[in-house]
């Protein structure tokens, strides 16, 4: 497949080309500069440019969309990044005819949801976003509907959890997701059969975890790692009972809270 990765350079961005580049044709897009080493063709520009977005989509078979700020931030700037952003590319892939987009959700769309006492969460359960950050990809999963219904784009958001090389703190026993284990998950939702949208959680298999994961066993995503094989390496923190109270962890603690037109960065 001919993919675009937006968002590129970032920390996922990196890895994912890197690993997709081994099975198919990649196209880098970012607003930082190429790597000297990037495995494929490379666009420097903002994903939110009409005119970017129509050149980064041409002669393209599917979209990974990670592109947006990573964190919080103030509302304006997570409206431009994560909103934006996507419907540009979704009407530049009506344009050109791409039939697949794979969007970086979040846990942050579901962040204000508590967590539950036993079991797991579905993909069904209402947006209870736990910042503006989360807002942004509830905008973006809506975004993905739509263009579903109106031009049949299929789609696969990732509700990714916590996208790390190894687990760091106790909540990552749940929301960990392993590089192995996100690059499978792309890769299997670049490649199912499917028409419309599919929500996903993107973590690993955590015998901790409180997302439940098969909807992406639906689509072929078969994780395998599990963040319960280095508990005996994560710290024990004041916070981390606070932390695992809701499903957005620290986005949804109180002093997590900010005004909507405050700095953007």
């Amino acid at each position: 497949m001919r993919v675009l990765i937006t968002g590129a350079c970032g920390r996922i961005g990196s890895l994912l080309s890197e690993r997709l580049a081994v099975r198919h044709q990649i196209r880098g897009l970012d607003i930082a500069a190429a790597p000297p080493d990037y495995p494929g063709e490379f666009i420097t520009g903002d994903c939110a440019d009409t005119a970017v977005a129509d050149t980064a989509v041409s002669d393209t078979d599917a979209v990974v969309h990670l592109a947006g700020i990573a964190t919080e931030a103030g509302l304006l700037a997570i409206l431009q990044g994560h909103v934006i952003g996507t419907a540009a590319l979704l009407d530049a892939m009506v344009q050109h005819d791409v039939r697949r987009m794979v969007f970086a959700s979040s846990n942050h769309a579901v962040g204000m949801t508590p967590r539950p006492p036993s079991g797991v969460v579905g993909v069904d359960i209402p947006p209870r976003p736990d910042s503006f950050y989360g807002v942004g990809k509830v905008a973006g999963e809506a975004l993905l509907s739509l263009y579903a219904d109106r031009h049949g784009i299929s789609s696969v958001a990732l509700r990714i959890g916590s996208c790390r090389e190894t687990p760091e703190v106790r909540r990552n026993l749940a929301t960990w997701l392993s590089y192995a284990d996100c690059t499978a998950m792309v890769e299997a939702a670049l490649t199912a059969e499917f028409d419309g949208v599919r929500a996903i959680y993107g973590i690993s298999a955590n015998r901790d975890a409180w997302w439940d994961l098969e909807p992406g066993r639906a689509i072929g995503y078969h994780p395998q790692d599990d963040a319960g094989d280095n508990e005996a390496d994560l710290p024990t923190r004041d916070e981390d009972e606070a932390e695992a109270a809701r499903l957005g962890g620290p986005f949804a603690l109180p002093e997590a809270a900010r005004r909507p037109f405050s700095s953007d960065q």
